[in-house]
């Protein structure tokens, strides 16, 4: 009688500083190419996961957890990187001996911008309408992108982005990082769904005078990166009605940070 023959389990052995004597493993859920799960545990996504639960504010820091073992799901590429990662982490609670939620969707960092343009004693914000397919809606919200390298160029890809999204052209020191005004504790990013995502944002302002016919050119313009699949149309709409026009979380956060910042007189002047 034939027997079926079975491929040998993908796996990774590493080990952590904060709990030398428990190495963890990391294995590849049946489907995952080879290659697949190398990229996965070479990936940024996953070492920065790694490094996130070892900070002075992360799971393993007091010794009260334990991470066992980390199932690679799924891997997403983008051309040669990994761009969306998910996987399932077995974090044990010491005193219960009980697992955790530990499924992940790891993305990465990224960055929002709220522009604010002043024309004609009216202060406008820029949105830009786009295909959500995870919601199934169109959705209005603030120009943003992921980080597409290592390096950590916030700010130059915060204004790249609106570039790319809206057509307007940022000089980088008038753009003001928001979420800097947090607490050192937070990491000074904030994190819109904590609870299955490792996606931090860095929310940042820009302001500026506009003659009217710039607000009429930007009203409805189609832009985006067509080859990438990017179907975006720009609206504008009246600062104040903001906060209700949007369901979007990044605008709504930085609307927040916005208003709290130049009550507390932490903006520094607008420069016209």
């Amino acid at each position: 009688m034939a027997s079926e023959s079975t491929s040998p389990v993908l796996s990774h052995t590493i080990t952590l500083p904060g709990q030398l004597s428990q190495p963890v493993t990391v294995v590849a859920a049946a489907g995952v190419s080879d290659s697949d799960f190398r990229n996965a545990i070479e990936s940024s996504l996953f070492k920065q996961w790694l490094k996130n639960i070892q900070t002075e504010t992360g799971l393993l820091a007091n010794g009260a957890m334990s991470l066992r073992q980390v199932l690679i799901q799924s891997v997403d590429m983008f051309g040669s990187r990994v761009g969306f990662l998910k996987f399932k982490a077995d974090v044990i609670d010491k005193e219960t001996g009980q697992k955790v939620p530990g499924i992940v969707f790891a993305r990465g960092p990224a960055v929002a911008v709220l522009i604010l343009l002043d024309s004609d004693g009216e202060t406008y914000a820029v949105l830009t309408e786009q295909v959500r397919v995870p919601v199934g809606k169109l959705i209005l919200e603030l120009p943003a992108g992921m980080l597409d390298d290592d390096k950590g160029d916030i700010v130059g890809t915060a204004v790249r982005e609106v570039e790319e999204e809206t057509g307007l052209h940022l000089n980088l020191e008038d753009v003001v990082d928001l979420t800097a005004f947090l607490h050192p504790s937070t990491g000074r990013r904030v994190f819109p769904s904590p609870g299955g995502c490792d996606e931090d944002l860095g929310l940042f302002l820009y302001r500026g005078k506009v003659d009217r016919e710039i607000i009429r050119q930007l009203q409805g313009k189609e832009t985006g990166l067509r080859d990438h699949g990017e179907l975006i149309r720009v609206h504008v709409v009246p600062y104040n009605d903001l906060w209700r026009t949007t369901a979007d979380a990044k605008a709504l956060m930085a609307i927040a940070l916005y208003e709290m910042a130049k009550k507390d007189g932490l903006l520094p002047p607008r420069k016209d």
